[in-house]
């Protein structure tokens, strides 16, 4: 299952807009800084779209909490318009999670900055390889992921149980 949007989804029609009408956004009105606990609530609402859309793993605000310890927001103002993560399981692997940018932000280097800063926080932290899980595998190659091994291509799941798109 996609954990990260494909380059080129379906219109979100749930996302309210970030610029003005007749106005785009521009890379100098957004910052990008660590993620809090109190980011929650603006991550979750944020990823929501993307859920909907089946193009992210939903997630409990709980979950995204956790989350903010090695996440990232990308931030327009008070607005949260980015957010990605890394969760650490060993020094040998982390995973990316979460990465998700409003749909008026995208393809402005957003999500690879996202990326970036996840990748060095795994830096700084030892961890050897970083997965990702997604449907966008040509932005990930583009951000210094790929293949651990030559023939591999797929990750295979055994499923335990449903999964519950609507699950919060």
């Amino acid at each position: 299952m996609a954990d990260t949007p494909s380059p080129d989804p379906a219109p979100i029609v749930d996302a309210p807009p970030v610029s003005p009408p007749g106005e785009s956004l521009s890379m100098d009105e957004v910052t990008v800084r660590q993620s809090t606990p109190l980011d929650a609530q603006a991550i979750h609402a944020l990823m929501r779209p993307f859920v909907s859309q089946h193009l992210l793993l939903s997630r409990t605000e709980a979950e995204i909490i956790e989350l903010t310890r090695h996440g990232y927001v990308a931030m327009v103002g008070p607005r949260c318009i980015g957010f990605a993560a890394i969760e650490v399981y060993s020094t040998k692997l982390a995973e990316l999670q979460c990465l998700a940018v409003h749909p008026e932000a995208q393809r402005l280097g957003l999500g690879r900055k996202l990326v970036g800063h996840c990748i060095e926080r795994a830096r700084t932290l030892g961890v050897m390889e970083i997965l990702a899980i997604s449907s966008s595998e040509d932005f990930l190659k583009s951000c210094g992921f790929d293949y651990s091994l030559p023939d591999q291509k797929k990750a295979l799941f055994c499923q335990l149980r449903p999964r519950n798109f609507d699950d919060h």
